[in-house]
């Protein structure tokens, strides 16, 4: 018999699986990020700066008020006995990963290769790759503008046109001929040869084969979901629907997941084994728009009753809630969002617009105002203000 969970159920043992249930730390250290990390799984990498980068805040979301060192030295080799924890590859999308994850990446390394052509085109000339490899041997991390040959750049679409140079490079860190080393204060990301971003060991480690590497990356996302459909489990590591099936089935088999049925949603879901399910959530965070509980849409109009859609892209009079809006979780519910944006030159953390979804408790304003609070703290930032729209912002009260 299928065990059939209440939306309110599987909502609580997702939020457990991302590290909800844990109380915000008073000093989070570095075996809080690793824990924290370990249930994410990775942490999206977005260039958006409105706020906070968005690699920073879901950390934030579930540690509390952190120094964010602790994620910088999680990404350098602090020692010959603290090397690299984390670093950045397209695990989700552009993301910072264990660096275990490497060897599992090394499938989707050689997929780009055989693309080439079809994503950077003849401009990216087999010249250009050996001489950029050349001086990234010989100079060390470096960033495209340090390595650029001079072409001219074109901005008359909209958005990015990049150099050969950069698209050279993009395609380099597709098919792991570089690594990320780091990024400069301009976010402008260094690039450097592998041996010397990656520890020894984790380059030596043999390449699993693809079904392998499917299966392990398909249990690691049933690990941080708790419990999920297939197209939430592809979703999590960007793994083809076919394959992630293939490795659910598996892992059915194996007794590490359970078919179970959710009420309300059309699809099969799996609970994980080691899925915790407590009976409440005390939840109080706000979500970036790249944390995993929204990454899918889908999934979370499933789960907690809540249509989101990023507005950044959408022109300023078509927008309905804002520019960069967080959803606020408050218990097991997603209960307002809130427009944001770190003033850094006034020092205020301003809150250009606040909204309750239908139902929110009535304490909401007043727990929103308190977060808000303990976010600015964290940021860094001296005043809160608050502009004049959506129906919790002349509630709120600092």
């Amino acid at each position: 018999m299928v065990t059939t969970l209440s939306q309110s159920q599987a909502r609580r043992i997702a939020l457990a699986a991302q590290g909800f249930l844990d109380k915000p730390h008073d000093q989070p250290t570095m075996r809080t990020l690793a824990r924290t990390v370990e249930r994410t799984g990775v942490l999206q990498v977005d260039s958006v700066n409105v706020l906070q980068r968005a690699h920073f805040v879901p950390l934030y979301s579930r540690m509390g008020s952190y120094d964010v060192d602790l994620l910088a030295r999680a990404q350098t080799v602090t020692g010959a006995r603290k090397p690299r924890r984390l670093v950045e590859y397209w695990a989700h999308v552009q993301a910072l990963m264990p660096v275990e994850l490497w060897p599992l990446m090394q499938h989707r390394m050689d997929s780009y290769r055989n693309q080439r052509h079809k994503w950077w085109g003849s401009e990216v000339s087999e010249e250009l790759v050996a001489n950029l490899m050349a001086e990234i041997a010989d100079r060390g991390a470096s960033t495209a503008r340090d390595l650029d040959d001079g072409l001219p750049r074109s901005k008359e679409n909209w958005g990015w046109n990049w150099s050969a140079t950069r698209r050279a490079l993009d395609y380099l860190f597709m098919i792991g001929e570089v690594a990320i080393s780091g990024r400069n204060s301009q976010f402008e990301i260094r690039y450097d040869l592998p041996e010397r971003v990656l520890p020894a060991d984790v380059l030596a480690a043999p390449t699993p084969t693809l079904e392998e590497a499917n299966l392990e990356l398909v249990r690691r996302a049933a690990r941080s979901h708790g419990v999920a459909t297939v197209r939430c489990l592809s979703d999590y590591y960007r793994t083809l629907q076919e394959p992630a099936k293939k490795a659910v089935d598996q892992l059915v088999d194996e007794g590490e997941l359970e078919p179970v049925r959710i009420q309300g949603w059309s699809r099969p879901a799996y609970l994980h084994r080691d899925a915790r399910r407590p009976r409440r959530v005390d939840a109080r965070a706000l979500l970036s728009p790249f944390d995993p509980v929204v990454w899918l849409r889908e999934r979370t109009e499933k789960l907690f009753d809540f249509h989101y859609r990023i507005e950044i892209y959408t022109p300023a009079p078509k927008r309905r809630f804002g520019y960069y809006v967080l959803p606020f979780l408050l218990g097991e519910e997603i209960v307002g969002r809130v427009d944001l944006k770190a003033d850094r030159q006034s020092g205020r953390l301003v809150v250009k617009a606040a909204y309750a979804e239908p139902g929110a408790p009535l304490e909401t304003a007043e727990e929103l105002s308190a977060e808000l609070v303990r976010l600015a703290g964290w940021l860094g930032m001296d005043e809160l203000t608050v502009e004049p729209r959506g129906d919790l912002a002349p509630l709120l009260r600092f």
